[in-house]
């Protein structure tokens, strides 16, 4: 299903105590009821003068964003990302505490490209606590399927021209600070546990698609 404007708040795939302890229900009602959907609700706002929007997917969206209008750009890019993020962010978390696991595809792919699970957790935590104030890191996928891991500022996306995001650790302050005040390092070291491997392997698949 292809979606577009108006952009509609997506709900979650799971109950919101779902994921205590690790994440608070009020965490998540704060995050999700109140963080994202004033992010959806803005991007709607920012593209509602343009009608050669409106018929644009959120991927679509960001890679055109150099051609929206100055006026504009702000508003679209630090929405659209918001959004992008954020619904990333909440699709890859399950309940099933450490149930699911990389598919034999994912994984031979996290074998090669960092020498195993661990060492790619290890890259991907030491990225998310070393992004200076808010922002994000992500392990993404090539189009020949190559992993690797980056950050961004703020709402900012990874080039979606050359990468599919497959995972995203959202280091904003709300997204821990309710349950873990600035111990980021512990955040991360908890919210690994709530990946959802079967989301993400399936996203490795259908990488292609996503291009």
């Amino acid at each position: 299903m292809i979606e577009n404007y108006p952009f509609k708040l997506k709900p979650l795939n799971y109950s919101y105590d779902a994921l205590e302890p690790i994440i608070s229900e009020e965490t998540l009602h704060f995050h999700h009821d109140k963080h994202l959907k004033t992010y959806v609700e803005n991007l709607n706002k920012a593209i509602e003068p343009y009608i050669n929007l409106q018929n644009l997917t959120i991927n679509n969206i960001i890679k055109q964003l150099e051609k929206i209008p100055k006026t504009a750009q702000t508003a679209v890019r630090n929405n659209s990302g918001g959004v992008y993020n954020h619904e990333l962010y909440f699709s890859i978390l399950t309940d099933q505490r450490n149930v699911t696991k990389p598919s034999k595809t994912l994984q031979a792919s996290i074998e090669r490209d960092f020498g195993g699970m661990e060492k790619m957790i290890e890259k991907l935590k030491s990225a998310a606590i070393g992004c200076f104030g808010s922002g994000w890191s992500y392990i993404v996928t090539d189009k020949n399927g190559i992993l690797s891991i980056c950050t961004t500022a703020n709402q900012d996306v990874p080039d979606l021209y050359n990468f599919v995001p497959l995972l995203a650790v959202d280091v904003w302050e709300h997204a821990y600070y309710l349950d873990y005040q600035n111990r980021r390092a512990d955040y991360f070291d908890e919210f690994i546990k709530l990946i959802n491997w079967d989301v993400i392997s399936k996203r490795y698949d259908d990488r292609y698609i996503n291009f």
